[in-house]
């Protein structure tokens, strides 16, 4: 069955006739991911989940501090997004951002098998992020928007070898 579009406008119905097939097919395709790219870079706008990097923790390794500038100097939060990745962006204390990251995610919601004491049932979790091919292990030590980089060797022991599915 084939079905006909009726244009209203004879003017734009002449000028869409006169278009080979092939050209309207790549027309269509065109459209197609100007429209996924718009999607994509909108929920890129919209993060999933943001927290910030606790006080007391160290920076990530890909994160580097501007001259002059000590870890108490600087904020970073951290957003997750829909699509597996994070963004990291770092700022001073009047807000000015002074570096942005992104990360792909490569695990999400790690738990150890016997976490250790002191933690609300299901804590802490682990996310490991890469960022330009340097690994760091986020840690969720519970409910809250705030997130710790660990360099526990039990949780990367355990992490390497039970893998993700844990």
């Amino acid at each position: 069955m084939n079905a006909d579009f009726k244009i209203i406008d004879s003017r734009l119905s002449r000028m869409v006739t006169k278009i080979p097939r092939l050209g309207r097919y790549l027309l269509g395709a065109a459209v197609a991911i100007l429209a996924s790219t718009i999607i994509y870079q909108g929920l890129r706008m919209f993060p999933e989940s943001v927290f910030q990097l606790a006080s007391e923790s160290r920076l990530p390794k890909w994160i580097t501090l501007p001259p002059g500038l000590t870890r108490s100097d600087v904020s970073i939060t951290m957003s997750y997004f829909t699509w597996p990745s994070a963004g990291f962006i770092l700022q001073d204390a009047k807000g000015q951002t002074l570096e942005k990251v992104d990360g792909k995610v490569k695990c999400s919601d790690f738990r150890m098998k016997n976490p250790p004491q002191g933690f609300a049932p299901g804590y802490p979790r682990y996310t490991e992020i890469v960022v330009q091919g340097t690994s760091e292990m986020i840690e969720h030590r519970k409910m809250e928007p705030v997130f710790y980089i660990t360099d526990d060797p039990a949780v990367w022991k355990e992490y390497r070898t039970v893998g993700c599915g844990s």
